[in-house]
């Protein structure tokens, strides 16, 4: 076909920008990555506490599950089983919520949220570097988009100030831990901001949800979990499962149930991935001993602390290396490989364009030595 030269041309120059992506053939193994039968230390990966590699609390969940692994159904039909009603209900109680909700993934909640919650004639008011899945709900749902500075709330009260008044309903969108900069939300002047111009506050804890707050995240590390309207979070990340869920009053829920297409017209993801989330909250995040959490935010700190002279933008543990230029970032990547460490180049559109990076992504299963040789081998970078 003609039309195969269009995206050949496309290619051609994700190619020449040095923004080409494939798929490689990988195996995972514990906290490492092999890859062409070279074994690396695994820093790309959303396993933040490592649970998805405990092979002992796998053990301990398989040998007691009896269930059919999925149900295929959407969960409006004949896919309600207890294993989602029952999770739920845990989330709506260690929340201190009225309702919850669990979608397929984050990507599906940020669209089932977004495209419903907000239609033509409303406006959501949105964080700069935001996820392209609230983004792309957004879009989908036909608000008007108006971006602020990222973490600038004085930019964002200038906007509410100047656009507010012209809309039915209005949402603040942010994420709590961003993504890729590794930085956080302030709450209270995004609740002062949502009370003072009558808004809905949605946050993000993707990559939160687990570890701060004891485990139920920024919102509540900061005490503003029920000044908070919605809030989505993932299994897929500090989990270690699949999945995810919204918890907020019931009136916001019972809609997302009623006219989220996301939710109402996808088959639900298995029931096995969300009997092992509520078994990892039961026995690793919400216990006393939050040793995970301890030794996760233990090493962040050090990472920090033996990598200041980078001025990395964030405090977490997402922990950027900014180099600039695509082709930069992938020879420090490939440099980086070739010494042991699996670290991925994030380029543009995941970034914005000039601020090529190495993102650090540590987890509680890496040990002290292997993240003082990995700040030798950056600062020689």
């Amino acid at each position: 076909m003609k039309n195969h030269n269009f995206y050949n041309e496309k290619l051609d120059q994700l190619k020449n920008d040095y923004n080409f992506r494939s798929l490689e053939n990988l195996q995972i193994f514990d906290k490492y990555i092999i890859k062409n039968g070279k074994k690396m230390l695994n820093l790309s990966s959303n396993d933040y506490l490592g649970i998805s590699c405990d092979e002992n609390l796998r053990t301990e969940f398989l040998k007691n599950y009896t269930k059919q692994i999925a149900i295929p159904s959407a969960r409006l039909l004949c896919a309600n089983s207890n294993s989602y009603y029952e999770l739920e209900e845990y989330l709506v109680q260690k929340f201190n919520k009225e309702k919850a909700l669990l979608l397929n993934s984050g990507y599906h909640a940020n669209l089932a949220i977004y495209s419903t919650l907000a239609k033509s004639g409303d406006v959501i008011f949105c964080d700069k570097l935001n996820h392209a899945s609230i983004i792309d709900g957004i879009k989908l749902g036909g608000a008007k988009l108006i971006p602020y500075n990222h973490l600038d709330y004085e930019d964002l009260e200038n906007k509410l100030k100047k656009y507010r008044k012209n809309f039915k309903n209005a949402l603040i969108a942010t994420e709590a831990l961003f993504s890729m900069d590794g930085d956080f939300c302030e709450l209270k002047p995004l609740v002062k901001l949502k009370n003072k111009y009558d808004c809905l506050l949605i946050v993000d804890e993707a990559h939160s949800f687990g570890v701060y707050g004891k485990g139920l995240g920024h919102c509540a590390e900061q005490n503003q979990l029920q000044n908070v309207d919605l809030i989505m979070a993932t299994f897929g990340k500090a989990i270690g499962s699949y999945g995810a869920f919204c918890v907020g009053n019931k009136v916001l829920i019972n809609y997302l149930i009623n006219f989220a297409r996301p939710f109402i017209f996808s088959t639900v993801f298995p029931q096995i991935c969300a009997e092992f989330a509520k078994f990892v909250l039961e026995n690793k995040i919400f216990t006393k001993d939050n040793h995970l959490q301890n030794k996760l935010l233990d090493l962040q700190n050090l990472t920090h602390n033996l990598l200041k002279d980078f001025q990395i933008l964030g405090s977490s543990y997402i922990i950027p290396i900014i180099f600039g230029e695509n082709k930069k970032a992938i020879e420090a990547s490939q440099k980086m490989q070739n010494n042991g460490f699996y670290c991925l180049p994030i380029r543009y559109p995941t970034v914005k364009k000039n601020t090529a990076r190495l993102r650090l992504s540590l987890n509680s299963a890496i040990e002290k030595w292997e993240i003082e040789k990995l700040a030798d081998y950056i600062k020689k970078l």
